[in-house]
């Protein structure tokens, strides 16, 4: 690749004779040493070369790279990351990279692929035994050396022991390449380890044998829902390979073989095909080529050894619009914007939604409680997290992923009753169910029962609010609040429902135009009124356990953008007043008797307060910009900024100073759970991070749990808002799953 006039003529002091390339992060030169020797070296682009993250980062590569230079890797010789342009040096390793020796010259013949299969495991075990983990082994991170395969670019790698408090990994994006990476690393990136090079090595071999990865898809989000979820397409993949790889591909992580398992399957089996006994140890698994005993711990290898026809997969059937598809009456179309709304979601568990957590007297715990872990009954198959849970007397109460209401007994988790959201029988799944309140021994949430089909193809479904016994189930009563195909779910998450002390105030009507105030009482209307026009959308929120309407107009123009508040009368829902300001705003809470809003596009670079009173509106700058991707929560006084990377800020809502930063170690994670002391966080694999309040420093931590089933979808799922009574915190994980823990005890 010739040179170009801005390339640099020498870099440290090596001479720059070629371009061998160029990536987002940099350009990789050809040079020579003095004493002759050619070089690989890399220099990042100017662009990053101010940013201090990124130097680091850049540093952290070349010290993996060091630490695991030997016969596997591309040894480094020299490098500068202090340098104006921070650069890498190492040996130069003539030939192509897996990649394009797969797309130029088709895939590997097998003599060729055991070569590659032994080499690059004995690459991984000697990175692995230097502490390091790769997490982006892929063909063009394969170098074929003459001697054998050689494993380049350790951009992204980390070491194994500093894994669960490394912060500069955690970026708020996947890291990694989604054909080639683990289920981990979509599902659980703080817990990623070495097996996820494994994982990530049968990925390549399957690759290099058909020239396409298991998981294969047009899609980058449908590739990784594979990867987490879908078993690996590996016809084409050789006979004598297909143990190898197969056990490489297991789902979770302690059922792949460690590398030297790999070399003996190798080294004794799969030249001659003779089957061999299982390896002992805690990662055991049937490595025969032939009939694996059922004893194995999954049956994905006895699905893959031999090539064949997979059992027919139900069809995945549409969804109807008018009850599947979510309608965030604030929400972007983009993905990240459906990251926020998720990330962003704040839930009335009190009549109060700026009240603290529900706590008991300190010391306290329900009587009888022990530790347990449960999962909600009925539904099966992959799934969602809980939404939301609330406590009412001796239960727990959770709903979502398609569950109206599930309760679990506060003390032994028993789930005694279960309530799905549609009664439909052999009515689609879908991601819905939200506690909206409690109060009295009851649980408020809500139903949707579809009711056919319009000439038009159009689903017409039937939305309900319940009051539902909490240690029951019973339905005491319930009211439609819509039907047909317009009508909208009464869900809090969207800010479709809120609960107040006079009954819960939804969006009500055929065509969602409305909303009206629903007695906890009896469930009968107390008064309904008409939304403002097609031209604004509007969402409802609660400050202080005053309702309030919140509609934004022109928010596709942001810079034209208007937000206007408006405080209710709960007892007509007419306006009290009105306040319009500039901007696309939400409404967080109120602090100092002082509503504060923040911007729901952009970079958070200032807050807006509303005065109730005068109605006098000020701006405070932020201190600290913070990113747009910042979920910002507002509870006890304190404005609390989460990055789905485990990153949390904590600042002042009243002159915007930045009062600490802290990694709580805990990615994607939920709304916080704050206490006087104490704040909570957990990710959607329970996860748990325990944050003191007034500092930010991690006090403690719980790993994720993996007894609660993988989630469905790695894109928008977020951790959810714990639940803390007295002593016993609650946390909902994995697929409807709820485990509990002693806070005394963290």
């Amino acid at each position: 690749m010739a040179l170009r006039d801005s390339d640099p003529t020498e870099v440290g002091g090596y001479r720059i004779e070629d371009r061998l390339g160029s990536g987002g992060m940099g350009v990789v030169y050809l040079a020579r040493s003095a004493s002759g020797r050619r070089l690989a070296i890399k220099v990042v682009h100017g662009q990053y070369a101010d940013d201090d993250e990124f130097r680091i980062r850049f540093s952290r590569e070349v010290a993996a790279a060091r630490r695991v230079s030997g016969a596997f890797t591309a040894p480094v010789v020299d490098a500068d990351a202090d340098a104006p342009r921070p650069w890498m040096a190492t040996l130069y390793i003539p030939g192509a990279d897996l990649g394009t020796h797969v797309r130029e010259h088709g895939p590997l013949p097998l003599p060729r692929l055991r070569e590659l299969a032994a080499g690059l495991t004995e690459a991984l075990r000697d990175i692995h035994r230097a502490g390091v983990v790769h997490r982006d082994l892929k063909p063009a991170n394969v170098m074929l050396a003459e001697d054998g395969p050689r494993v380049i670019d350790f951009g992204i790698s980390r070491a194994a022991e500093f894994a669960a408090s490394d912060a500069l990994t955690q970026t708020g994006r996947v890291m990694g390449t989604p054909p080639f990476m683990s289920p981990e690393q979509f599902a659980s990136p703080q817990d990623v380890g070495p097996a996820a090079d494994i994982f990530s090595l049968g990925s390549v071999l399957t690759y290099a044998a058909t020239r396409r990865g298991p998981f294969d898809s047009p899609s980058p989000y449908e590739t990784a829902l594979r990867v987490v979820e879908g078993d690996p397409d590996l016809s084409g993949v050789p006979d004598e390979l297909l143990p190898l790889v197969a056990v490489c591909l297991e789902k979770h992580p302690k059922s792949r073989a460690t590398p030297d398992e790999l070399l003996a399957l190798l080294r004794d089996d799969l030249p001659q095909g003779r089957p061999r006994p299982a390896t002992a140890g805690p990662a055991a698994v049937d490595l025969r080529p032939t009939e694996p005993k059922a004893a194995a711990p999954r049956d994905t290898l006895a699905r893959l050894t031999r090539p064949g026809p997979e059992p027919a997969a139900e069809p995945a059937p549409d969804r109807p619009r008018g009850r599947r598809r979510r309608r965030y009456l604030l929400a972007s179309a983009a993905l990240g914007a459906v990251l926020a709304v998720f990330a962003a979601t704040t839930v009335a568990l009190t009549w109060d939604s700026d009240a603290p957590a529900h706590e008991a007297p300190a010391g306290d715990l329900p009587d009888g409680w022990q530790p347990w872990s449960a999962k909600a009954k009925g539904l099966t198959g992959a799934g969602m997290t809980f939404r939301n849970c609330a406590a009412v007397d001796a239960s727990l109460v959770c709903a979502g992923d398609d569950l109206m209401a599930a309760r679990f007994a506060l003390a032994d988790g028993r789930n005694t009753w279960t309530l799905p959201v549609d009664p439909t029988p052999g009515d689609n799944r879908s991601i819905e169910g939200a506690i909206l309140g409690t109060g009295d021994g009851r649980v408020y949430a809500y139903g949707a029962d579809d009711r056919g089909t319009l000439p038009t193809g159009e689903p017409v479904t039937r939305y309900t609010v319940q009051a539902l016994a909490a240690d029951t189930g019973k339905a005491l009563w319930r009211t439609v609040t819509g039907e047909g195909p317009n009508a909208l779910a009464p869900n809090s998450d969207d800010g479709a429902a809120i609960a107040v002390p006079e009954g819960l105030i939804t969006v009500y009507g055929a065509q969602g135009d409305s909303y009206a105030l629903i007695g906890t009482d009896d469930g009968e209307v107390r008064w309904r009124r008409p939304l403002p026009g097609a031209r604004s959308s509007c969402v409802l929120a609660t400050a202080a356990a005053r309702p309030h309407l919140v509609c934004v107009t022109g928010e596709n123009r942001p810079d034209e953008a208007r937000t206007s508040v408006a405080q209710l009368d709960p007892a007509t829902g007419k306006p009290r007043w009105t306040v319009r300001v500039k901007g696309v705003l939400k409404l967080l809470g109120e602090d100092q008797k002082r509503l504060v809003l923040t911007r729901t596009i952009g970079e958070h670079r200032d807050l807006t307060r509303i005065d109730p009173s005068t109605r006098a509106v000020t701006t405070v700058r932020l201190a600290a910009p913070q990113p747009d991707e910042a979920v910002a929560h507002l509870a006890r006084g304190t404005l609390y900024f989460t990055l789905s990377s485990g990153s949390v800020r904590a600042v002042s809502p009243r002159n915007g100073r930045l009062l600490w930063e802290s990694n709580s170690t805990v990615e994607r994670q939920g709304t916080p759970t704050v206490t006087a002391s104490r704040l909570y966080l957990s990710s959607p694999n329970g996860r748990l991070a325990v944050l003191d309040a007034a500092t930010g420093r991690v006090e403690a931590t719980r790993p994720g749990r993996d007894d609660g089933g993988g989630i469905d979808s790695v894109f928008f799922p977020t951790g959810v808002p714990l639940v803390l009574v007295g002593d016993a915190l609650y946390v909902p994980y994995g697929i409807r799953s709820v485990y509990t823990v002693d806070v005394r005890d963290l």
